[in-house]
């Protein structure tokens, strides 16, 4: 016993004065630290009251943290619903979201119909909406904002939050289209075309009333112009020309078309009009003005035989028919008998192209929505 003691001695003595006294040092904070007091139970109206009275004066995380204890003394009464909202709403002023989501997620499946659920759905949202990232980092928050918000909009159509969530729900599906362009691009600069294109008409198809539509389809051309597909390439900057005629994504995509003797109708280009007389480049000098005469028969010589007259043939079976007279006649064709009123059936109508684009009532999206040309594209201006 003795020798483990004094093994034990021998070992504490080699420990360096500096690290012994961290030791003590933290052995004395851990002593004078304590866990926060517990608060004593407290009738629910006065508990609420100190939570509410906290947040007021500006100290959002305490009164998030008296509203919990409200809900954990007195979960069935009728302060202990609000106070679960107001929780997270306290945590959300001081942007701690992974405390408030899940506050806000419970509430909504205990109480979903409530009359402040529609807040608790858009405050849901704009949780998800404050932590978007830039396009070069994940979106999946951006994902998960763009849900939040589609179902305020569904569920809340005619209150103020479905307005705004409308307005932020466009910016939302903006910056995910940018994400998209920022990957088209990267594919686009190392030359692996067909990826680049996956996410070019990604943008088209899903997100064709954003602000990133004329540069996708100004890409597209430049993807297929690589690859030789020229065909979806004047396509793609048709549709270019006759949605965003005046953008200057059209005049790259047409002047690119145009470079390789493309038209963006499909047709190839004229040559070009000589301005320059030929007569001049010869160095023959200005050519004399021609004037035309009319054409007039000239009579054949007179030692040239005459063609020899057409000799009829059967139609069937290709042989000479003696004389004319034994071709034979025309079956004449019965006259169409008039139509009378009665007879006639209901007028065909026929849509024009404005009509065969417009979309149904009822389903008009939301922005300008992209179309494909009727017709001919003009150069831009």
């Amino acid at each position: 016993m003795a020798t483990r003691n004094s093994v034990k001695s021998n070992a504490w003595r080699r420990i360096p004065v500096g690290a012994m006294g961290l030791l003590l040092a933290a052995g004395w904070l851990a002593g004078c630290s304590s866990p926060e007091p517990e608060i004593p139970d407290t009738p629910v109206e006065i508990l609420y009251n100190n939570a509410k009275d906290t947040l007021d004066s500006g100290q959002p995380e305490k009164a998030a943290k008296l509203f919990d204890e409200v809900e954990r003394q007195h979960p069935y009464s009728k302060w202990a619903t609000q106070a679960q909202l107001m929780s997270a709403y306290s945590y959300y002023q001081v942007d701690k979201y992974d405390d408030a989501i899940p506050a806000l997620e419970r509430f909504i499946e205990l109480h979903p119909g409530n009359r402040s659920a529609a807040y608790a759905f858009y405050l849901r949202a704009l949780c998800y909406y404050e932590q978007i990232e830039d396009v070069t980092r994940d979106q999946g928050n951006t994902e998960l904002a763009q849900r939040a918000l589609s179902d305020v909009v569904a569920r809340f159509p005619n209150t103020p939050y479905s307005r705004d969530a409308t307005v932020k729900l466009d910016l939302v599906r903006d910056h995910l289209a940018g994400k998209e362009m920022d990957v088209g691009r990267y594919y686009l600069k190392r030359s692996q075309y067909l990826a680049a294109i996956n996410r070019f008409k990604t943008v088209i198809d899903k997100f064709q009333t954003t602000s990133h539509v004329p540069e996708a389809l100004e890409r597209l051309t430049e993807s297929y112009i690589a690859l030789g597909v020229f065909p979806e390439a004047q396509k793609a900057t048709a549709v270019l020309g006759y949605n965003y005629p005046g953008s200057e994504w059209y005049q790259d995509a047409y002047n690119l078309i145009t470079s390789k003797g493309l038209t963006p109708e499909g047709a190839e280009v004229e040559a070009p009009l000589a301005l320059v007389d030929p007569a001049e480049v010869k160095g023959l000098g200005a050519a004399e003005p021609v004037t035309e005469t009319p054409a007039t028969l000239e009579t054949p010589p007179s030692d040239v035989a005459p063609a020899p007259d057409a000799v009829p043939v059967d139609p069937v079976t290709g042989l000479p028919l003696p004389d004319a007279s034994g071709a034979p006649a025309a079956a004449p064709v019965p006259a169409a008998p008039a139509a009378t009123a009665t007879d006639q059936g209901p007028a065909l109508s026929t849509n024009s192209t404005e009509d065969l684009m417009a979309p149904e009532p009822g389903n008009d999206p939301s922005g300008e929505q992209v179309l494909m040309p009727p017709g001919e594209i003009p150069a831009p201006q």
